[in-house]
C-alpha cells in the first residue's frame, strides 16, 4: 500500500542559504514521527511545503488521494469576537456534516481537552489553553495526518501531559508529524525521529524508534563518520604526496588513478565540513566568584491579587550552587514569585504583599523574562550580538564580533542578515548572547528554553551545571529540571507551594490526583458546582430547587444523547471502523451513566422535598 504522503528528493533555499537538499521523507498509517534538527535547519519550512502552504524549490510531495491533513502551525491566531466553540465550529464550516453531529463533535473534544466552559470568550484564554484550543482545532477535522509545528510551546507540564494522552489514544489521528525540542515529549510520543542536518550525507538521519534509541543511533552514525575522516586523510595524505613526487612519478601510474586522488580530496573536503557543522552553540554563564553563604533570603512572604492569594508564608534560601525550579500551572504565580525576588535588588522591582525579601551587598541579579524583549527586526546581528562596535567584552577580555558570533553558531556571512529574518530559535540565542555578558551572582532564568534547539538546551543545560552561583529556573521542560535542578518548589499541591523531589511527586500531589477517570472530571464539576449543603427536613435549599427545577429537562438531553448515539453506532461507516466503534461506545457508556446518575440524583431530591 502507497504511504499516506512521500516526500521526493525536496530542496529549499533562502537567497543564497540552502535551507535542506534532496529530503525523502515517507509518512504511513501509524507514523508518530518527531522532526529535530539546529535553528534555522528548515524544520518549519519542510512542514509548511508538505501542507502545501509553501513551494519546495525542486522535487515533489505525493499526497495519497482524499488524504486529511490538518496543521497546527507555532502561532495560535483565533477569532477574538467568537467564543471557544464557535472557534472550532469555524473549522467545520466547509465539512458535509449536519450541525448536530458538528456541536457533538467540537463539545466532546472540548471535555476531552478540559474546557470548563465552551461558551467562554477566547480573548480572557492564557497561553497555554489559546494552545490547547489550537491543538483542539487541528484535530476536531479527523485528520488522517496531523502536522504540528511546536506544539508544547506555552503549554505547562499538565497540558503536556494531557497532549500526550491525546496522541496516544485511540481517538488520535492515525498519522502525526511534529517539530519538537522537548526531549520527555519525544520520547513518550514518537516512534521514528528525523534530524534534518547539514551534518548527514542525505541531509537527514532517520531512525525507527524513540528519542533515546535516535540518540544511540545517532552517535553510532557520527562515531563512524568521524573515523571515516581520519581513515580518508591518511589515504589522501599518500595520494598527494605522489602527485607531489612529480611528472616522472605521476607518468607511472594510471591516469584514472590521478583522477582518483583528486576525487577523493574533494570528497575528503566534503566530510570534514559536514563534521565540522557539529560544533555546538556555547553558551557559559559568567558569575562574579562571590563567596557570601547566603546570597538571597525569603522568609514568609505572601502575595495575592484581589482574593485570590497566589503564595502565602512562603521560605527561600538561594546559596552559592545552589538551583531551584519552580513548577506550576500556567498563570499560578511562577513568573510573580519570579519578579519579586528580582525586585529585592531592583528595588523599583514587584515587592511582596508581607514577609520581607534579603538580598546580600551589592549582588548581581540578571533575570531572563519568559516575556522577552523583542529584538528590532530591521538591525542587522552584527549590531544585534556586538552594539558597540565591533567587538564585545566577555570574561575581562575583548572577542571580535565574529568569535563571538560562532560562539552562537551563526556565520561570518549571517552578520549583515536583518534579525527580522532569522529564526525563532536564532533570536533566542541573540538574547542569551546578551545575557552571557552580564555577569551574576543569582541568574533567574523564566522559560529560557522556548525556542531553542535540542543541541543549544544541551550545552545549556551543562552551562547550568557548571554555573556557581544560583539558579531559580521556571520551565516546562522535564528533562532539563530532573537534570538541573536540585529541588522544586511547586504550586497548586493539597499544601499550597510546598518544596518536591521531582516533578512527579508534584504532579501525584495535585488535588485531581487519583480521580479514576478523566472522562467524568466535567460531570463530577457539575455536579459540585453547588456548595455542599447542610440536609434539611421536609424542604429543598435553594440550590436543590433550583437543581430540582432543571433536573427533568437535563434528564431528556442527556436520554436524546443517548439515543443520538445508539444510531451513530448503527452507522456503517462506524461499524466498519473498529476505533471511531470503540470511542462511540465508551461516549455511550458515559451518557447512560449520567442518566443513571441523574436519576439517582432526582430520586434523593424528592425524598429530601417529601421528608
Amino acid at each position: 500500500m502507497s504511504p499516506l504522503i512521500s516526500c521526493k528528493s525536496v530542496t529549499k533555499s533562502f537567497g543564497a542559504q540552502t535551507l535542506f537538499q534532496n529530503i525523502n521523507l515517507m509518512i504511513d498509517s501509524g507514523d508518530k514521527i518527531g522532526v529535530i534538527g539546529p535553528n534555522g535547519s528548515g524544520k518549519s519550512t519542510l512542514l509548511k511545503i508538505i501542507c502545501g502552504l509553501e513551494e519546495a524549490d525542486s522535487g515533489q510531495v505525493v499526497r495519497q488521494k482524499f488524504v486529511r491533513l490538518s496543521y497546527l502551525a507555532q502561532d495560535d491566531v483565533f477569532d477574538e469576537t467568537k467564543s471557544i466553540s464557535d472557534n472550532l465550529l469555524a473549522g467545520l464550516a466547509g465539512e458535509d456534516m449536519v450541525d448536530t453531529e458538528k456541536y457533538y463533535r467540537v463539545d466532546t473534544l472540548l471535555s476531552r481537552a478540559e474546557f470548563a466552559d465552551g461558551n467562554a470568550p477566547v480573548k480572557n484564554l492564557s497561553g497555554g489553553w489559546r494552545k490547547r484550543l489550537s491543538i483542539c482545532r487541528a484535530m476536531v477535522l479527523a485528520p488522517d495526518v496531523l502536522i504540528m509545528d511546536e506544539p508544547t510551546n506555552h503549554l505547562d507540564i499538565e497540558g503536556i501531559l494531557w497532549l500526550e494522552k491525546m496522541l496516544r489514544g485511540a481517538a488520535g489521528p492515525s498519522a502525526f508529524l511534529l517539530v519538537s525540542h522537548d526531549r520527555h515529549f519525544l520520547e513518550n510520543c514518537s516512534n521514528r525521529v528525523v534530524e534534518l542536518s547539514a551534518v548527514y550525507p542525505e541531509g537527514t538521519l532517520q531512525v525507527q524508534g524513540t528519542y533515546s534509541q535516535f540518540l544511540e543511533k545517532r552517535d553510532e552514525f557520527l562515531v563512524g563518520q568521524l573515523a571515516e575522516e581520519e581513515r580518508m586523510a591518511n589515504k589522501a595524505r599518500r595520494e598527494v604526496e605522489w602527485l607531489r613526487r612529480g611528472p616522472k612519478a605521476r607518468a607511472t601510474k594510471a591516469k584514472y588513478r590521478i583522477d582518483e586522488a583528486y576525487k577523493l580530496t574533494d570528497e575528503l573536503a566534503e566530510l570534514k565540513a559536514r563534521n565540522r557543522s557539529l560544533v555546538n552553540v556555547q553558551i557559559d554563564f559568567e558569575a562574579t566568584g562571590r563567596k557570601t553563604k547566603k546570597l538571597l533570603e525569603v522568609i514568609g512572604i505572601a502575595k495575592s491579587y484581589g482574593d485570590r492569594t497566589l503564595f502565602s508564608n512562603l521560605d527561600i534560601v538561594l546559596s552559592p550552587g545552589s538551583r531551584l525550579g519552580l513548577l506550576g500551572r500556567n498563570g499560578c504565580g511562577k513568573s510573580t514569585l519570579m519578579k519579586i525576588l528580582a525586585g529585592a535588588v531592583d528595588k523599583s522591582g514587584m515587592v511582596p504583599d508581607a514577609g520581607v525579601v534579603k538580598a546580600a551587598d551589592n549582588i548581581k541579579v540578571i533575570s531572563f523574562d519568559q516575556n522577552r524583549e523583542t529584538i528590532d527586526p530591521t538591525i542587522i546581528l552584527r549590531r544585534a550580538l556586538a552594539p558597540d562596535g565591533d567587538s564585545v567584552m566577555y570574561n575581562g577580555r575583548s572577542l571580535h564580533v565574529v568569535s563571538w558570533a560562532k560562539k552562537f553558531l551563526f556565520r561570518p556571512d549571517q552578520l549583515e542578515t536583518p534579525v527580522g529574518q532569522l529564526s525563532g530559535g536564532e533570536q533566542a540565542r541573540i538574547l542569551i548572547a546578551r545575557l552571557m555578558r552580564q555577569p551574576a551572582d543569582i541568574l533567574l532564568l523564566d522559560e529560557p528554553t522556548n525556542d531553542l534547539d535540542i543541541a543549544s538546551l544541551d550545552v545549556l543545560e551543562a552551562s547550568l551545571l557548571d554555573f556557581p552561583g544560583a539558579l531559580v529556573l521556571v520551565t516546562h521542560d522535564r528533562y532539563l529540571l530532573d537534570r538541573v535542578c536540585h529541588r522544586l518548589l511547586g504550586f497548586g499541591g493539597r499544601h499550597g507551594v510546598s518544596y518536591y523531589a521531582d516533578y512527579e511527586q508534584w504532579l501525584n500531589d495535585l488535588p485531581e490526583a487519583g480521580k479514576p477517570d478523566e472522562s467524568k472530571k466535567k460531570i463530577e464539576a457539575q455536579a459540585e458546582k453547588a456548595p455542599a449543603q447542610k440536609k434539611s427536613s421536609g424542604r429543598l435549599s435553594y440550590m436543590d430547587q433550583r437543581e430540582y427545577d432543571q433536573i427533568e429537562e437535563a434528564i431528556a438531553t442527556e436520554e436524546s444523547r443517548v439515543e443520538l448515539l445508539q444510531d451513530r453506532m448503527a452507522l456503517p461507516e462506524i461499524v466498519s471502523n473498529p476505533d471511531e466503534l470503540a470511542e462511540c461506545w465508551q461516549e455511550l457508556q458515559e451518557a447512560q451513566a449520567e442518566v443513571e446518575r441523574l436519576y439517582d440524583r432526582w430520586d434523593e431530591l424528592e425524598e429530601k422535598k417529601n421528608g
